[in-house]
C-alpha cells in the first residue's frame, strides 16, 4: 500500500531535526567526493545523494540502543545513526582515529556505541546478520529494534528470501528497509525485477509491507513509525520500500548513460533537501535564515572533522596482526600466549559412548551453564534431534528457543548466529554436512571471519559452526563427502578444529563454545558411532594443542579427523615390519601446534602427512612446506603426503575405496621413506 503525506504532519522539532540530519548527510557526502576529486582520498565511493531523507526520517524513532545494519552505499545511514562525523571521516582516510582504526574503510564502518553494527560491502549480506541481532533482542527481552538497509538489487538474491522468511516465521523485531533508488548498479529496476514493487512481496511471507516516497520526510517518518512500532510491540517484521532515485551513477565518477536522463534531470532540479527546505519555510517551521544557520553548522562540522582527521596518525605496524583473533598470537606460526594446558583427566570417571553422544553431552553442558548459549540449525529439535541425533533430547530439556530449529536456509542460519553473537550471545550453528558450507560461504568467510578485524576490534563473533565430514562412510558420493578444511584455514579470522576421538570431540567443542572467536568444528561421521572412552563432566581440550597418540623414532605420521584412525592403524602395521612410527593428531588446524610437529619430525627425520581432503592444495601441503622450511638440512627423506585422489568422491564402493587415503597407503608411503 502507499502512504500520502499530510500537510504539517511533522511536529516542528522533529521536522527541524530531520532537516538537520539531511544537511549533515549531504555535507559529509559532498566533502568526501571533493576530497576524492582532489586526490586527498583514494577508494571506491558510492554516493547517497537523493536518499538523505530516508535515514533522517527514521532516526527520530530509534533509540540509541536500537541497531542498524547498512551497506557500502550507507554513509547517510551511518551519519543518521549517530556515529561521530570525525570518526567517519578519519576512517575514510584510513586513520587510527577512525571508527575501525582504518581497517574497515569506506565500505565497512562499525560503531557499536551508536548502534551501527555492520556495514557490509557484499550485496544483501547484512540481512541474515540483522536477523541475528533481532533474535538476540527477542531472546534477551531488550526491547531493541533492528533496521537493516539494502538496495533494490539485493531483493533478488537468496539472502533476501532466507532472511525475510526467517524473520516472519520467528516474529523478529526488525525492519527490512529497501532503499529503492531505481538501479541495481547499472541495471534499472525494470530490467531486473518483474514486480511493480518490492514491498508487495511481503504478503507472500506473511509479514507487513509498505511502499513509501523516500524523498518525502513526512511520508517517510509516518511509515517508519508504523514499522518500528510494530517491531517494538512484538508484532513482527516489516518490509518497507522507500522510493528515492539516486542522483549520480553507481559510484563516484562512474558513467550515467544507463540512467533515464529525463528522470535524472527532474530529480536533480528538485532534490529532497531543497524540496523539504522550501516546505519548512512554507509551513512556517523555520525561516530561510534559520535553515542557513543549520546548513552552515553542518558544513563546519564536516570541515572540523576533515581537519582533525588529516592531523591524525595512520595505524602503525603493530596493528597489522591485531584484531584477527582476540589473541593476536593465535595466528598460524606464531607462539600462542594463551593456550591452556592439557587437562589432567587421569582421575576422572569415564564412560564408553560414541562420539555423537559425547557431542550431545558437550552441548547439554554448555546450554546448562550459560543462558547466552543457544543452538540453531535444520532439524535439530526433537523429535528429530538432528539428522545424526547429535542434538537428541536437548530441545525437550532446554526448550525450542534455545535449541532452535530453522528453515533450510544456510545463509540465514550462519547470519543469525553472527548477529546474535554481536549482541553477546554464544550461538552454536549446525551446518548439516561440510559440503553445505559452500552455500553460506559468504557469511562465514566475509563476515564471521572478518568482522572483528574490519571493526578494528570493536565487535567480536564468538560463534561455533558444527559440521560433519561424511567421507569414507559409503554411498554419500560427490556432494556429501568432502573435507573442505583447507578453504577455511586459508581465511584469516576463523579457527578450525577436527577431532578424531569422542573424548576430544567433547572437550574441543566445549573449548570452542568458550572461545571469543568464530570456530569451525569438523566432526567426522566415520567416528560418530564408534564406542570410545569419554571422561564424565566438563573439561576443555585447548585449541592449538596437538596430541601425541603414539611415540616413535623412525617416522612421524601427522593427521587429524577420521584420517587419524588410519594413521594409527598404519603405525600398528609399520610396527609389524620393524618401523617405529610416532603419531601426531593435530586436533586443531588454526591455531596450529607447529612446535609439537617440528619436535617430532626433528627426532624422526621423516614425515608423512595424511588427510581425508584432496591431496592437491590440501592442508598437508602447507604443513609440509613449513616443516621443510623449519627443518632444512635435518630431514632424512622428503616429506610425503597422503590425501584423497584428485577426483570428486565416487559413489560406488570400488572407486570410493581408491579415492580416500587408508592405512595401507600411509604405511606404504612411510616405508618408502625408510629406503
Amino acid at each position: 500500500m502507499s502512504n500520502q503525506a499530510l500537510p504539517n504532519a511533522l511536529p516542528q522539532d522533529i521536522a527541524l531535526l530531520i532537516y538537520t540530519t539531511m544537511v549533515r548527510i549531504h555535507a559529509c557526502d559532498q566533502r568526501i567526493q571533493q576530497l576524492l576529486a582532489a586526490g586527498a582520498l583514494q577508494f571506491q565511493y558510492y554516493p547517497c545523494g537523493g536518499q538523505e531523507a530516508i535515514p533522517a526520517s527514521i532516526a527520530p524513532h530509534l533509540h540509541k540502543e536500537d541497531q542498524v545494519v547498512t551497506t557500502y552505499r550507507g554513509v547517510h545511514d551511518i551519519v543518521a545513526k549517530g556515529t561521530p562525523m570525525v570518526e567517519i571521516i578519519a576512517e575514510m582516510m584510513g586513520k587510527i582515529t577512525g571508527t575501525s582504526k582504518g581497517k574497515g574503510g569506506a565500505m565497512h564502518l562499525s560503531d557499536p556505541d551508536a548502534g551501527l553494527m555492520v556495514t557490509t560491502g557484499i550485496v544483501g549480506a547484512g540481512m541474515p546478520i540483522a536477523n541475528g541481532l533481532a533474535l538476540a533482542a527477542k531472546l534477551k527481552g531488550t526491547g531493541r529494534v533492528v533496521v537493516v538497509n539494502f538496495g533494490d538489487g539485493a531483493s533478488n538474491i537468496g539472502a533476501f528470501n532466507e532472511s525475510v522468511n526467517m524473520a516472519a516465521l520467528w516474529d523478529l523485531p526488525i525492519v527490512f528497509l529497501c532503499q529503492n533508488n531505481a538501479y541495481a548498479e547499472y541495471t534499472s529496476f525494470e530490467g531486473s525485477t518483474k514486480s511493480a514493487n518490492i514491498a508487495d512481496r511481503a504478503a507472500g511471507y506473511g509479514m507487513a509491507g509498505e511502499t513509501v516516497d523516500g524523498t518525502d520526510p513526512d511520508a517517510m517518518h509516518a511509515a517508519a513509525g508504523r514499522a518500528i512500532t510494530r517491531a517494538r510491540n512484538g508484532e513482527g517484521p516489516t518490509l518497507l520500500e522507500c522510493m528515492a532515485l539516486r542522483l549520480q551513477g553507481h559510484s563516484f565518477g562512474s558513467e550515467e548513460g544507463h540512467m533515464d536522463q529525463e528522470k535524472l534531470a527532474a530529480a536533480r532540479a528538485n532534490p529532497p533537501i531543497a524540496k523539504f527546505r522550501a516546505s519548512l519555510i512554507e509551513r512556517g517551521n523555520a525561516t530561510a535564515e534559520d535553515l542557513d544557520t543549520i546548513d552552515a553548522d553542518a558544513k563546519q562540522e564536516v570541515e572540523d572533522a576533515v581537519e582533525k582527521s588529516m592531523a591524525a596518525d595512520m595505524p602503525n605496524e603493530s596493528e597489522l596482526y591485531t584484531d584477527i583473533f582476540a589473541d593476536a598470537s593465535a595466528v598460524p606460526y606464531s607462539s600462542p600466549t594463551t593456550t591452556a594446558a592439557e587437562p589432567d583427566l587421569s582421575d576422572r570417571e569415564v564412560v564408553t559412548v560414541p562420539m555423537v553422544v559425547a557431542i550431545t553431552e558437550a552441548l547439554d553442558i554448555a546450554l546448562g551453564e550459560d543462558p547466552d548459549v543457544f543452538l540453531i540449525g535444520e532439524d535439530i529439535a526433537d523429535p528429530a534431534g538432528g539428522v545424526a541425533k547429535a542434538t537428541a533430547g536437548l530441545s525437550t530439556k532446554h526448550g525450542v528457543d534455545r535449541v532452535r530449529p530453522s528453515p533450510i536456509s544456510e545463509q540465514a542460519i550462519i547470519g543469525a548466529a553472527i548477529g546474535a553473537s554481536l549482541n553477546g550471545m554464544k550461538p552454536v550453528a549446525e551446518i548439516m554436512i561440510n559440503d553445505f558450507s559452500m552455500v553460506c560461504m559468504d557469511q562465514i568467510a566475509n563476515h564471521a571471519a572478518k568482522l572483528r578485524y574490519m571493526s578494528g576490534g570493536r565487535t567480536s563473533v564468538p560463534i561455533v559452526i558444527r559440521t560433519v565430514t561424511a567421507g569414507n562412510v559409503g554411498n554419500f558420493a560427490a556432494q556429501h563427502s568432502q573435507s573442505l578444511e583447507a578453504w577455511f584455514t586459508h581465511i584469516p579470522g576463523i579457527k578450525v578444529v577436527a577431532p578424531s576421538t569422542a573424548a576430544d570431540a567433547k572437550g574441543l567443542l566445549l573449548a570452542a563454545i568458550a572461545d571469543p572467536d568464530p570456530v569451525l568444528v569438523l566432526e567426522p561421521m566415520r567416528c560418530y558411532f564408534v564406542p570410545d572412552e569419554v571422561p564424565v563432566g566438563r573439561y576443555e581440550i585447548p585449541l592449538g594443542k596437538a596430541a601425541v597418540r603414539r611415540e616413535g623414532t623412525d617416522v612421524t605420521l601427522i593427521s587429524y579427523g577420521w584420517c587419524s584412525v588410519e594413521a594409527n592403524a598404519a603405525a600398528d602395521a609399520l610396527a609389524e615390519v620393524g618401523v617405529s612410527a610416532e603419531v601426531i593428531d593435530l586436533r586443531s588446524l588454526v591455531p596450529l601446534d607447529l612446535d609439537t610437529c617440528v619436535t617430532s619430525v626433528k627426532k624422526t627425520g621423516r614425515c608423512v602427512i595424511a588427510h581425508a581432503a584432496v591431496e592437491f592444495s590440501g592442508f598437508g601441503a602447507e604443513l609440509a612446506a613449513k616443516l621443510s622450511e623449519e627443518l632444512y638440512g635435518q630431514l632424512k627423506a622428503p616429506i610425503k603426503r597422503v590425501g584423497a585422489r584428485y577426483t570428486p568422491v565416487p559413489f560406488t564402493p570400488s572407486l570410493e575405496s581408491m579415492h580416500f587415503p587408508n592405512a595401507a597407503r600411509i604405511k606404504d608411503t612411510a616405508e618408502s621413506l625408510m629406503k
